[in-house]
């Protein structure tokens, strides 16, 4: 009699055993360095070949104008990591930073030396949520103490927090931690790493963030690709057009006009290249680098292998994958050594590629040197695949995106100046703000260009600069390659967007640049 009350509980009805939480999805961040906007066969590119990034463009959402946060590297990593402006963070340039000159009417910023360690980073913030978090490839946010494992990465690899290899792309590498042999080449090594430890963390959340040391230079590529793309231009008929065209400073007292530049390049004291008066340089116009090219396929083929890993361990549809360039294509060369020459026989070491349509490059508040490619995945978050998006975006987004296609809060507070992008990826509303912005309060090593700030707002940008407060303005729907300055015949909106400029540079404290008392004019 004792069981009856047993047997008759044991036939009550029990509520069904409690689901297990869902897996968060995995995130894989791909930052390729000093790939332009025109870089890759879904974006335009007709001598590169990018099968596997176009695949992956025709699987994910693609951005047609994302930008980076600064034409150069260090800042636009800082703004990912933090979701912050880089002006707000008193991080704007490459670091450490040039030196200064006296061509300069005005000195440098200062720049903070490393990334801020009361900054939450977007690695810390998945770490706290249970991720395996990993770094491979360039870092170029400070040196020890303040390298990738103090800001929330388990492991680094190589422990090399430069911001370009050592000494290059060849063997030997001279990383500590990435060991090498005859043959290899580097963006190979730091993915077999990478899809090491990818399949070591398979079975829990993890983040990877794969920041490959190409494309920036030195230029330098598996031999074999090199000489298929040397092949490949024996091939093509030569273009009309010249190879390089020179651009003026805006900011210079009197900057040369189009039609100008075009007669200087017809002389023969303009045949080299150099800094010429009135900061006039070259901008290559023509994709057709073959070295370049071939480092732009090797780094295809390792995309696809980290696609494939993935594929194979059944963890594409539990995986966030974007992939982004942190500033625009290196059409104009490195004069951070203002009285540099560029060897007739070195053009292809000095200028990596073009960004046309585009005007500029890195280096450049023109859109050559800010617009990027940018590419995210997630069938899993119910992010829709095959879609171009024209919406503006910038590097700040990724974070609050990431936290939310991940289904983790959001943290305003740290994120404060992205939006997150997760409601248009999955169908719905783009973000609703009213400009994006840039400052620069530095002299530009690549094209020698002036300081700077600029803004877009809908379809106008308006780019100021710091020496005479000139100012230029741009329709980017009617000319997105930057010609028709609209300045002089539309003021009203030009003071509008100046004034709505300068509001946002007080709001986050942007660092004010102060006369050079070693300032000499030079010509």
């Amino acid at each position: 009699m004792r069981l009856l009350p047993l047997l008759a509980l044991a036939l009550l009805p029990f509520p069904a055993a409690a689901a297990a939480p869902a897996r968060p999805p995995n995130v894989v961040l791909v930052l390729i360095d000093d790939l332009g906007w025109r870089d890759l066969g879904s974006y335009g590119s007709t001598f590169h070949e990018t099968p596997n990034l176009d695949r992956f463009a025709r699987e994910s959402v693609r951005f047609t104008d994302a930008y980076s946060a600064c034409h150069v590297c260090s800042p636009t990593r800082a703004s990912i990591l933090t979701g912050k402006y880089p002006a707000r963070l008193q991080l704007t340039d490459w670091l450490p930073g040039r030196k200064e000159f006296p061509f300069q009417r005005l000195r440098n910023a200062p720049v903070r030396q490393h990334l801020p360690l009361e900054e939450t980073t977007l690695a810390e913030a998945l770490r706290a949520r249970g991720y395996a978090t990993g770094h491979f490839g360039k870092w170029h946010l400070g040196e020890e103490p303040n390298g990738p494992r103090a800001q929330g990465f388990d492991v680094q690899v190589p422990r090399w927090n430069k911001g370009w290899p050592n000494p290059g792309f060849h063997p030997p590498f001279k990383l500590d931690g990435l060991d090498d042999a005859p043959g290899q080449y580097l963006t190979d090594r730091l993915t077999d790493e990478a899809l090491r430890w990818v399949e070591e963390h398979r079975d829990r959340p993890f983040f990877l963030y794969l920041s490959h040391f190409a494309v920036h230079d030195p230029i330098q590529a598996p031999e074999a690709l090199v000489a298929k793309y040397r092949a490949k231009l024996q091939g093509r008929s030569a273009p009309a057009e010249p190879a390089f065209v020179l651009e003026g400073n805006p900011d210079d007292t009197s900057p040369p006009t189009r039609a100008e530049l075009g007669e200087l390049a017809r002389r023969e004291e303009f045949a080299v290249h150099r800094v010429f008066p009135n900061r006039t340089v070259k901008i290559r116009q023509h994709q057709d680098n073959p070295v370049f090219a071939a480092m732009v396929e090797n780094l295809d083929q390792n995309f696809g292998r980290l696609t494939d890993k993935l594929e194979v361990l059944g963890l594409t549809g539990q995986t966030i994958v974007i992939f982004v360039s942190d500033n625009g294509g290196m059409a104009a060369a490195n004069f951070g050594r203002p009285d540099r020459v560029v060897a007739a026989n070195a053009l292809d070491a000095a200028y990596s590629t073009s960004n046309l349509p585009l005007r500029g490059a890195k280096g450049w508040l023109y859109e050559g040197g800010i617009r990027v490619p940018l590419m995210i995945r997630a069938p899993g978050a119910g992010v829709r695949g095959g879609v171009v998006s024209e919406v503006p975006v910038i590097s700040t987004d990724l974070y609050p995106t990431i936290l939310e296609l991940a289904g983790l809060p959001a943290l305003p507070e740290q994120h404060r100046d992205g939006v997150s992008l997760a409601p248009l990826l999955r169908g719905g509303q783009a973000p609703t703000r009213d400009a994006l912005f840039w400052h620069f309060p530095h002299y530009s090593n690549h094209g020698r260009q002036s300081p700077g700030a600029a803004i877009r707002a809908g379809e106008h940008k308006l780019l100021l600069y710091f020496e005479q407060q000139r100012v230029q303005l741009f329709n980017l729907r009617a000319d997105p390659g930057e010609q028709d300055d609209l300045a002089a015949t539309q003021p009203a909106l030009a003071r509008a967007l100046t004034d709505r400029l300068r509001q946002w540079q007080r709001s986050v404290g942007a660092a004010v640049m102060e006369p050079n008392p070693d300032y000499r004019e030079t010509r």
